[in-house]
């Protein structure tokens, strides 16, 4: 797997300071992309073992509240293969910061075995996962005043208390700027 950018200290990507991994490899192609540089998989830098060392120190202080992947498309199946060790790690050593995850493909269809972006990882990653911000970004449904996402049809999907109760459970929809 590929990486085209590290953010320290995000506030954009997910509630509180974070960390972010933008992985490389997507093929949505969503007309209106804002990073149409990272579907190509092997854009930026390989993903190693030092990377991964990285992103851990940084996911260390006390003020950063989670990580954060989105891309790319971090559900494309080589990035779920690649990802999914990691996120274990992350997991393993920080279980009390959150892990938000942005997808172009929906919560039903990743949850599908038939689904083509389904693969043997798809399971364990979804679980380890806290928030799902779900959906392809759509050019005729672009909102800037949404929070964490551009397109109206996009969600913030709670999984963490969605799979406690068994229902589908959203974060609330506060707009930016509002409080």
């Amino acid at each position: 797997m590929y990486y085209g950018e590290i953010k320290n200290c995000d506030i954009a990507n997910g509630e509180g300071v974070r960390v972010t991994l933008f992985v490389s490899g997507c093929t949505n192609h969503c007309p209106g992309c804002f990073q149409p540089q990272t579907w190509d998989f092997t854009y930026g830098r390989p993903f190693t073992a030092e990377t991964e060392e990285t992103i851990l120190e940084m996911l260390a202080p006390g003020y950063i509240n989670g990580l954060t992947l989105l891309g790319g498309e971090p559900f494309e199946p080589e990035n779920q293969r690649a990802l999914l060790p990691f996120v274990r790690r992350v997991r393993a050593r920080y279980p009390d910061k959150n892990i938000w995850c942005f997808t172009g493909f929906t919560l039903d269809k990743l949850a599908d075995p038939a689904f083509p972006k389904h693969c043997e990882a798809t399971g364990e990653l979804l679980e380890l996962i806290d928030v799902l911000v779900d959906g392809p970004f759509v050019q005729e449904k672009k909102n800037l005043a949404l929070r964490f996402r551009g397109s109206e049809n996009q969600r913030l999907i709670d999984l963490k208390t969605t799979r406690a109760t068994g229902a589908l459970t959203l974060l609330p929809d506060r707009q930016r700027g509002r409080l």
